[in-house]
């Protein structure tokens, strides 16, 4: 029953392609005010993933990263499934 629970909890469903665009939009107009491009946002990207994969074994096609801004502050929001810890 305990095994059942855990693997409904961490299924992960696909988002709906409407909320992937509303999503890429809003990431496009926060990074158009913060004038950051496309290209330096999937450089970042790329580092982190290279990063991240020297100590954890990752999900890499479930990471994601966005920016949100507030009037406030921008903050880089980083997610990524980890699915153990490397040993060395």
């Amino acid at each position: 029953m305990f095994s059942t629970l855990l693997q409904k909890m961490m299924r992960r469903e696909e988002p709906r392609s409407n909320e992937v665009a509303v999503r890429r939009l809003k990431l496009a107009l926060v990074c158009d005010s913060l004038e950051v491009s496309d290209e330096v946002l999937e450089n970042l990207r790329g580092d982190l993933l290279d990063v991240i994969s020297k100590y954890f074994e990752i999900d890499r096609s479930a990471f994601s990263l966005d920016i949100d801004k507030t009037s406030d502050y921008s903050a880089l929001v980083m997610n990524t499934p980890i699915l153990s810890a490397l040993r060395r």
